[in-house]
């Protein structure tokens, strides 16, 4: 019976978002609720615990929504500077090869901008692109959605990571669980470009054939190895934090330049449709005169400063971490397991805006602009806001309900004994569903990670599991969940134009998210295989 309560603010979770359409602002405050009344009644927490580990929750979860915050704020000052649409404009002229486009456009456009926001903005940005070149629009939003998974692990400078990290706080080795996602996720990454040029032939041309796909086999392995080795190095050069950013970023370059060299690219041009679209970009950006360097300009600064505040040797790092830099909460509200460190200096969120703020002054923008790409990073975050905050909220309550009188171990504990019956192996393969079916029912990979990241620790640590291995299939799983969540598809059908379309959109890419997932378990398996 107990484990039954103790899932119970999860299934209603999941009832609410699935069954009712409930959006997750709305649905989490009464998941945290239910959560809050089941520790008060049956496992005896006081009153006191309960508003503690809230208080602790809403004050954890300000790392995040802070670079959510900052990561909104440049991509809105860029729309309404000018700056997106020239960045757009100049991707048309690569290649007449819709192969080359998807992968250029849809694979490492749509990962940059995950890298740098995330969010549900980088398919709702390159979606118009393709529709532009041609593409069916379905197609389009099918395509870049399929291609918004692999950079999200590490997207928004980190978010996702971020956020499992704060969660576990001290529970695993950080180096071990951030080795384990962004080495598995880099070999995924050799196969993505092409499995998604596949899914596109087989699925949205006329030929209905993998045949179009295998021509371009060479070119986008190519991709994938070039995107794979960047955001490894990325990583052990700099941080994790950067790796889908910067990764992306170099291996844009590298693959542009590639393609216009016609380096392993198929010798005959292939197009999904021989019509042309109107070029139609997101209706939020504005057409101005930005030149291409000044459009690029706040994303060269914010690596610079990301690198400059990231390096040991230069002591930036040290610095922002410690004295005026940080806030201290020990023993909130009396509890001493409690305490909560804000390192408001060193989050990235606080590098995107102090670089909007000069993008403001580079693209010479004027008071109405600046305002209203302010007004919309508001009004944005609103919803991300109530949903990440009670989510954390809930998963604290649930992690801490042990400080009780009833005797009974937390309700997270509960929970994972429950699931450690199904096994060490079984538990091993569905580690990553759990985390695509959270970014399904919330609409985020980072919310999911709030839901399910401390659950997936207890349980691998119950069976005996490498709990690094399983908190990075849940990161690697909560991102490909994003190519099926309903706010994603919302999105990205309303900037197309094919509103209605969101329940088609996500069947199509029901298939290409299972051969993902089973990816991921193939990985992560053949991982503790070989640490065995």
């Amino acid at each position: 019976m107990y484990a039954l309560l103790a899932f119970l603010p999860i299934l209603i979770t999941i009832v609410l978002m699935t069954g009712f359409n409930v959006p997750a602002k709305k649905a989490l405050p009464i998941a945290w609720l239910v959560g809050s009344i089941t520790a008060l009644l049956f496992w005896k927490s006081s009153i006191i615990t309960v508003l503690a580990t809230t208080l602790y929750g809403f004050l954890n979860s300000l790392d995040v929504l802070f670079i959510v915050f900052g990561a909104i704020i440049i991509m809105n000052t860029l729309k309404k500077s000018g700056g997106m649409f020239t960045i757009n404009k100049a991707f048309i002229s690569i290649s007449e090869d819709s192969r080359v486009q998807t992968i250029v456009i849809g694979f490492l456009f749509v990962s940059f901008l995950e890298g740098a926001a995330g969010f549900g903005t980088p398919a709702a940005l390159a979606a118009p692109l393709l529709v532009s070149l041609g593409f069916p629009p379905i197609a389009a939003a099918a395509i870049t959605l399929f291609y918004d998974s692999l950079a999200v692990v590490t997207g928004a400078v980190g978010t996702p990571v971020i956020m499992s990290l704060s969660l576990l706080n001290g529970l695993v080795d950080s180096t071990t669980l951030i080795d384990w996602t962004i080495y598995s996720n880099a070999i995924i990454g050799i196969f993505i470009p092409f499995i998604g040029v596949a899914f596109l032939t087989k699925v949205f041309s006329k030929e209905k054939s993998f045949k179009p796909a295998l021509e371009i086999l060479p070119f986008a392995l190519f991709t994938g190895l070039v995107f794979s080795i960047n955001y490894i190095l990325v990583y052990l050069l700099f941080s994790f934090e950067f790796s889908s950013l910067l990764g992306s970023l170099i291996s844009l370059l590298i693959v542009v330049f590639a393609a216009k060299k016609n380096f392993l690219t198929p010798k005959h041009i292939w197009k999904i449709s021989e019509d042309k679209n109107e070029v139609k970009l997101a209706d939020d950006l504005v057409n101005k005169n930005i030149s291409t360097i000044k459009s690029w300009l706040p994303y060269i600064i914010i690596s610079l400063l990301l690198i400059l505040t990231r390096i040991d040797i230069i002591g930036l790092k040290d610095i922002l971490q410690k004295g005026m830099f940080v806030i201290n909460f020990n023993s909130i509200l009396g509890v001493e397991e409690l305490n909560y460190v804000f390192k408001w200096a060193y989050l990235p969120g606080t590098i995107f805006i102090i670089v909007s703020v000069i993008t403001n002054i580079i693209h010479k923008m004027d008071k109405d602009s600046i305002k209203e790409s302010w007004g919309l990073t508001f009004k944005q975050i609103s919803g991300a806001t109530i949903a990440l905050i009670f989510g954390v909220a809930l998963v604290q309550i649930l992690r801490y309900s042990n400080i009780n009188h009833s005797g009974l171990p937390s309700m997270l504990m509960t929970m994972a004994e429950a699931l450690s019956k199904v096994g060490k192996h079984l538990f091993i393969f569905i580690s990553p569903f759990i985390g695509s079916l959270g970014s399904f029912i919330s609409g985020s990979a980072t919310v999911s990670n709030v839901l399910f990241t401390s659950l997936q620790f207890e349980v691998a640590s119950s069976l005996g599991i490498y709990p690094e291995a399983i908190i990075a299939s849940q990161i690697l799983g909560s991102s490909v969940g994003n190519m099926i969540c309903i706010n994603n598809a919302v999105a990205v059908c309303a900037t197309l134009g094919i509103m209605g379309s969101e329940g088609t959109l996500i069947k199509k890419n029901f298939i290409p998210m299972v051969i993902y997932l089973l990816l991921v378990f193939i990985v992560i398996s053949l991982g503790i295989i070989l640490i065995v």
